[in-house]
């Protein structure tokens, strides 16, 4: 028997802000989780929405609404496997970063999924790629782009390690899949495609279903049994990413009069309306 129901739930944000985490689960996917030993909470973040469309500025395709749309089949496909659902987003809203991070670490030994899609002034640029942070989240991340980048129609861009707001800030297991360039002509014609979008949102389930199967020493080309999934090799931007927010940091102190306070100094003390930071 399947039950949806929301909570009001609380983040501070320098005010306190009310959001409704809407969450969907059925009774046998609950009782199940603690004979399986894996968590079946899986939260589900919708990149962008409301007056945040997301992509770059004359972009045709709305990235908020792509996302969504994904976001919501994976939610049928795994409540359908006894997964519990929660939504950061179900409906064209706009949804702070440390809101949607509250969320997720207000349940313990879930799992974060964070659905985007690319854009790039270059219209060539194409492929899918799969970010995370932590260490704990590089199974997830490595199972999850393994079916993702084998089942879409895009290259392969491999999974990166980046620290993402979203990413940095959740403390369970969290990736951020980009699922393909919006202002690729070829991928942005696909993502049109309700089955396309099916597609990807059964990729990434998969990925869900098999993090537990990820072991390393594998090749990173996809494997014929189902036992077991490669992990994934990866590059490391995070490096790239501190130092191009140290050089903006020192820039800012040469054009301010004022001394930085601990609270304005850095980028990371408060979330930008963007979805990443990037």
């Amino acid at each position: 028997m399947r039950r949806n129901f929301c909570q009001l739930r609380l983040a501070i944000t320098g005010l306190s802000v009310a959001v409704l985490a809407c969450e969907t689960y059925t009774v046998a996917g609950a009782n199940s989780s603690q004979n399986s030993g894996l968590s079946t909470t899986v939260v589900i973040d919708a990149g962008h929405g409301g007056y945040d469309r997301g992509g770059i500025p004359g972009q045709e395709i709305a990235e908020k609404t792509m996302t969504l749309d994904v976001a919501q089949r994976l939610k049928d496909v795994l409540t359908a496997n006894g997964y519990r659902i929660v939504m950061t987003r179900d409906s064209d809203v706009f949804v702070p970063l440390p809101t949607r991070v509250a969320i997720a670490n207000s349940y313990r030994n879930a799992i974060f999924v964070c659905i985007h899609f690319n854009s790039a002034k270059r219209v060539g640029a194409d492929g899918v790629e799969t970010y995370f942070y932590s260490r704990e989240s590089r199974p997830l991340a490595s199972a999850v782009h393994y079916f993702v980048a084998s089942g879409a129609s895009s290259p392969n861009r491999g999974v990166r390690r980046r620290g993402y707001y979203v990413l940095r800030k959740t403390k369970n297991p969290a990736v951020l899949v980009e699922c393909g360039f919006l202002t690729n002509p070829t991928e942005g014609r696909s993502v049109q495609s309700a089955s396309y979008r099916q597609k990807l949102a059964e990729e990434i389930a998969r990925g869900i279903y098999g993090r537990s199967s990820v072991v390393s020493g594998s090749s990173p080309a996809r494997v014929a049994t189902a036992e077991s999934i490669p992990l994934q090799p990866y590059i490391d931007q995070t490096k790239m990413q501190n130092s191009k927010r140290s050089r903006s940091k020192r820039s800012h102190k040469r054009s301010s009069k004022k001394k930085s306070s601990s609270k304005a100094a850095g980028s990371e003390a408060k979330a930008t309306p963007k979805e990443r930071e990037g």
